[in-house]
């Protein structure tokens, strides 16, 4: 499964912020609902236009963008903000 085939980003929708396809939830509310200690089926339960797919393509989204984020904040404290960090090749 490959969460680009559940989550879309519009600008148009929810002021651009990542959701699963066809609906206004925001992988950050799927977050939010873990964080605050909702299963799967409670919020399957309560949105039952969410599937499966789509939660587990939300929290692969999540964990990829974390990622990319920490690795840009390292690149930048390694290469240093004034210079160009396309030649840096700090992971």
């Amino acid at each position: 499964m490959s969460w680009r085939d559940h989550i879309a980003q519009n600008p148009e929708i929810m002021l651009g912020k990542p959701v699963i396809k066809g609906t206004r939830i925001t992988v950050e509310h799927i977050l939010m609902w873990f964080g605050s200690g909702w299963t799967e089926a409670d919020i399957l339960d309560s949105y039952p236009h969410l599937t499966a797919e789509g939660i587990r393509a939300a929290l692969i989204f999540a964990s990829k963008s974390q990622r990319f984020a920490w690795r840009s904040a390292r690149r930048k404290a390694a290469c240093g903000r004034k210079h160009s960090t396309e030649n840096c090749h700090v992971l």
